[in-house]
């Protein structure tokens, strides 16, 4: 049997710092993987790879075309462009468009890199991406060294999947946690001495309460949210994405020096959801007798029965002005009333800010009963 993840894929040695140390206290190691990127365009039938010059010419028709190579004259430009604006006060109002704008990036660069690049972290739509809020995407590049060629951090995965540090964690915890599952909270009261909460087998009583889960979810829990709680966790929106594992190698790119880590497929327009699909053999660095495991989001056709192992469904958090407000507004609403929110939904949308969410709760709650 092969261990394949398909939600929680890869982290790096950079910008994961918190992830990191809580692998290392579970004692597990990352695997060490190759992060590369391929674009796609049905209809034009342009592909490229840009991990290597052979996979970036992988269409060697791209070699005599003009926009290709000021395709590339553009990232190398957006890339330097980006770097300045980061040394200069940032409007927060700004967005990724409005950046492109700007600068007088081609439509054909907006299409076939950053919008799809970006769209594929985020699992949003290239629409949505318009919209992303330019100081959140130009600081997350930069940190992720996806402004330079070189010197860009070293990508892992957790051996066996994300199954594995789950288990340990819930190992080391051992008898100091009572864990119930499946018990859904129906509803969270909260009063002056607690937080009552209401299950279908009846009520439990705590001190606080800590929401770990999705900003709506944790809003359609409070029985009584205050004017604060329903802007707030109600302007950071989620996008349901769908999810296949499959063996399909067509909804790779045409040509198999093409083939990426991530590879982004276009559709004809910019409201479609992110179409991805994750190579899993790359990432899992699976050997070679190994089938054809992909991680299709969000197919923009259906995938054929015949190579699909499991469906599956997500939801991520949407980043544009309205969400970059709400999570400026977090205080207003974090230990009152007893009760903490964490998600990566409040920073970047990632496992580490995940951990960081927990860890601003932890102190929170530490400073607050005055430890």
């Amino acid at each position: 049997t092969w261990a394949i993840d398909t939600g929680f894929i890869v982290y790096n040695d950079r910008t994961y710092p918190r992830f990191m140390g809580l692998l290392s206290e579970l004692g597990i190691d990352g695997q060490k993987t190759q992060m590369s990127f391929s674009v796609h365009n049905p209809t034009s039938g342009l592909e490229y790879n840009g991990h290597s010059l052979t996979s970036l010419f992988a269409q060697r028709r791209n070699l005599l075309k003009p926009a290709f190579w000021g395709l590339l004259s553009e990232i190398v430009r957006f890339n330097r462009l980006a770097k300045l604006a980061l040394t200069e006060a940032l409007d927060p109002g700004a967005t990724l468009e409005s950046f492109l704008a700007r600068h007088r990036f081609s439509p054909f660069f907006a299409r076939h890199y950053i919008l799809p690049m970006g769209a594929a972290i985020w699992s949003s739509s290239l629409q949505e991406m318009r919209r992303f809020p330019l100081p959140l995407f130009l600081r997350f590049f930069e940190h992720h060294g996806l402004l330079d060629i070189r010197d860009r951090p070293q990508w892992y995965v957790v051996p066996g999947g994300s199954r594995e540090y789950v288990r340990a964690l819930l190992a080391r915890l051992g008898d100091r946690l009572n864990l119930r599952l499946n018990a859904p909270i129906q509803q969270v009261d909260r009063h002056p001495t607690g937080v009552t909460l209401r299950l279908a087998s009846g009520e439990a009583h705590f001190d606080q309460v800590i929401f770990a889960c999705h900003s709506a979810q944790a809003l359609a829990m409070l029985a009584a949210p205050t004017d604060s709680e329903r802007e707030v966790l109600g302007d950071i929106g989620w996008q349901r994405n769908e999810v296949v594992l499959h063996s399909d190698p067509r909804w790779l790119p045409e040509r198999q020096r093409a083939w990426a880590s991530w590879n982004y497929r276009l559709s004809d327009g910019d409201r479609a959801r992110a179409c991805v699909t994750y190579n899993m053999n790359i990432l899992q660095g699976l050997p070679a007798d190994a089938p054809l495991f992909c991680v299709t989001l969000n197919p923009d056709a259906p995938v054929d029965d015949r190579y699909v192992w499991q469906r599956f469904a997500y939801e991520h958090p949407l980043f544009n002005p309205q969400s970059w407000s709400a999570q400026l507004r977090r205080e207003e609403i974090n230990g009152q009333q007893r009760s903490w929110y964490c998600g990566a939904y409040w920073y970047n949308g990632f496992h580490e800010d995940g951990v960081r969410s927990a860890l601003d709760v932890v102190q929170g709650i530490a400073a607050a009963e005055g430890n």
